[in-house]
């Protein structure tokens, strides 16, 4: 916030006692305080003291509401003699509210806000330590998508449940204004030898994904012949059963029903519990009804929440394998992708903690 907001002071001293702290006064850290809240008492704006002394308006805003709360005891914390070398217990939980009003932040930030508002210095080597014990992330932020819910993962775990507790021979898939014909199982489609749960998505890996670090004596570069795929791959991921990865012409609702068409010769005789985002061929009749017919239910995805797909995790790992790896041609690259989804989908791990989220109470539908 900027402009003439001004902010009410305390004067818990007089001007006279602030100018002869002034005059006394030898560290540079202290010094600037009091002269921001001079600033501040002879009428500047939170924005134009802070201004003066070189400091932004969030940290005069800071510097006043600490200066109101106990004067300069709050304002010049651990400035004096023999200050200790590390923060307190009470001063840690300062700096978390600090770092949590004002996240994310680049280490150097933080290591000049702790020796800015509370005198301490952290060597870089050692900052990372303290600040995991203080419990924060140091990790590349998550997207979080304006139309994702905040409720999320409860949506997903109702959904999940739902599907899980009705019957096969109940149309899942089908909405209010659905047609009514043509909502029955196959009669060759078998369900009652157990329920497979699996995640499908599609995604595009490419020959020339650059995605991997790699260690050159010369100049870092490789040769590649000029090797692209136009369709995408589509995959299932399954838990507990067969993962399928296809090579459809494109995304249409035909080509994913041929998809799940594989998904189901690939694990016969088992109900198929199929997570998936909200993409237009998975969610139209047409396939939500093939689906029913394959004895697939299908559990879409809350809106903006694909972290909820373990197989972006997968497709994620699958590219970074792929990378260093040199391919001649379309065809031995489709080949790679299949031989990596393979490996890839036979651990568990990318989905552990979906399980156990969305699962871990409900293991009696897979005995």
């Amino acid at each position: 916030m900027s402009g003439d907001r001004r902010k009410e002071i305390v004067r818990h001293l007089s001007e006279d006692d602030l100018n002869r702290l002034l005059s006394e006064a030898d560290d540079p850290k202290v010094v600037r305080r009091l002269t921001f809240v001079k600033n501040l008492y002879k009428g500047d704006s939170l924005e134009e003291a802070a201004d003066r002394v070189g400091k932004s308006e969030s940290t005069g805003s800071r510097w006043a509401r600490r200066w109101n709360e106990g004067g300069l005891g709050q304002l010049t914390p651990n400035f004096g003699d023999g200050r200790p070398p590390k923060l307190g217990e009470d001063e840690q939980e300062q700096l978390l509210e600090m770092l949590r009003d004002g996240q994310p932040w680049q280490p150097q930030e933080i290591q000049h806000l702790i020796n800015d508002e509370f005198g301490v210095e952290y060597h870089p080597v050692y900052l990372g330590e303290f600040l995991k014990d203080l419990g924060l992330s140091y990790a590349i932020p998550r997207t979080k998508r304006p139309s994702r819910p905040d409720n999320a993962e409860e949506i997903l775990d109702e959904r999940v449940s739902d599907a899980l507790a009705e019957d096969i021979e109940e149309p899942h898939n089908k909405r209010e204004d659905d047609d009514e014909e043509g909502w029955v199982v196959d009669e060759d489609v078998c369900t009652d030898g157990g329920t497979v749960v699996g995640f499908f998505d599609a995604s595009h890996p490419q020959p020339y994904d650059n995605s991997r670090r790699l260690w050159y004596v010369d100049d870092p570069h490789h040769e590649r012949p000029l090797v692209k795929i136009f369709e995408p791959a589509v995959g299932f991921y399954a838990l507990n059963g067969e993962s399928v990865v296809s090579f459809p012409e494109d995304q249409t609702k035909e080509r994913i029903c041929e998809c799940l068409e594989r998904i189901r010769e690939q694990n016969p005789a088992t109900r198929i519990l199929l997570v998936l985002d909200n993409h237009f061929a998975h969610t139209c009749e047409f396939t939500r009804k093939r689906a029913h017919q394959l004895g697939i239910d299908l559990v879409f995805l809350p809106v903006g929440s694909p972290d909820l797909n373990p197989i972006e995790q997968v497709w994620k790992s699958l590219k970074w394998e792929a990378s260093p790896l040199i391919v001649e041609s379309a065809n031995k690259f489709r080949s790679l992708v299949s031989e990596l989804f393979e490996q890839l989908t036979s651990r568990l791990s990318f989905a552990k903690s979906w399980i156990d989220e969305f699962l871990s109470s409900r293991l009696r539908f897979f005995s």
